[in-house]
């Protein structure tokens, strides 16, 4: 890209990105110089969240191609919450990255999304140059929702297919479906090596009462990556949403760009 082009103020544009089975995934996304960011959105949230408008602002200052959407059942896309589980999420991120990007990208995963993030980095390992977690929930369906669940609620989850439950903050109750426990299992990344060796920050919160803090240590063991490092925020709670926490989001969301950026580019094929 030329001089005269990186000079241009980054364009947005919000739109629809139509899936193969009918329904659809709402998206807003900036022009803008590689490597692009996409930001993944946690469970029950979207991407209007205030990370996700400040890691947006980021991107237009730096003139960074972005990209943000709302997952299947969340925000304006298509489709029921209670029909979603994390295949479904993380088949859409795949289609996110094919259709609405170009070139290499860093993910911005938080909570579920940091769970989404490895995903489908492992479905697309050569566009992956960098992966950013906030407070990244791997395993959650298991390990923070049936595992936690006492007998009534799992004999109600088998035997009506749901089960409410409170939500984050005293928020809720929402529904916790049989399909998302049963599918979050064939998705399971912290019991053996995850297969990624790009650059990989990991920001936690110790004040997190929904993800413990430990599990991003926990994931930091499992990447087979040299080149994960872990930021633990005394009093950072789950929403990281904090101007402390936001300021540590963004400078560490530009030393990874600027890191990938020094990496001289592959030569043609």
């Amino acid at each position: 890209m030329n001089e005269r082009a990186e000079a241009r103020p980054p364009t947005k544009t919000a739109g629809i990105l139509p899936r193969g089975d009918g329904t659809t995934i709402a998206y807003n996304r900036l022009a803008g110089k590689n490597p692009g960011v996409v930001f993944l959105h946690g469970f029950m949230s979207d991407m209007t969240g205030g990370k996700a408008m400040a890691v947006e602002a980021f991107c237009r200052r730096r003139g960074q191609a972005f990209v943000r959407f709302d997952a299947f059942g969340h925000g304006v896309s298509a489709g029921r919450f209670e029909e979603g589980c994390i295949g479904r999420w993380a088949a859409d991120t795949v289609a996110v990255l094919d259709a609405l990007t170009e070139g290499p990208q860093l993910l911005v995963g938080s909570s579920m999304g940091g769970w989404l993030m490895l995903l489908a980095a492992l479905q697309r390992r050569e566009r992956i140059a960098g992966l950013l977690g906030l407070a990244a929930a791997p395993d959650f369906t298991e390990e923070l929702l049936f595992e936690a669940f006492d007998a009534e609620q799992r004999r109600t989850l088998l035997a009506e297919g749901e089960v409410m439950v409170a939500g984050y903050d005293g928020e809720g109750p929402y529904p916790i479906t049989r399909r998302l426990i049963e599918d979050g299992r064939q998705h399971l990344l912290l019991q053996g090596p995850i297969n990624l060796s790009c650059p990989v920050h990991l920001i936690h919160g110790q004040q997190d009462a929904s993800v413990p803090w430990q599990t991003a240590l926990r994931l930091q063991e499992h990447l087979i990556s040299d080149d994960v490092e872990v930021t633990l925020a005394k009093s950072g709670d789950h929403r990281l949403s904090e101007p402390a926490d936001i300021e540590r989001m963004l400078g560490i969301l530009e030393s990874l760009l600027q890191r990938i950026e020094r990496v001289p580019a592959p030569p043609p094929p």
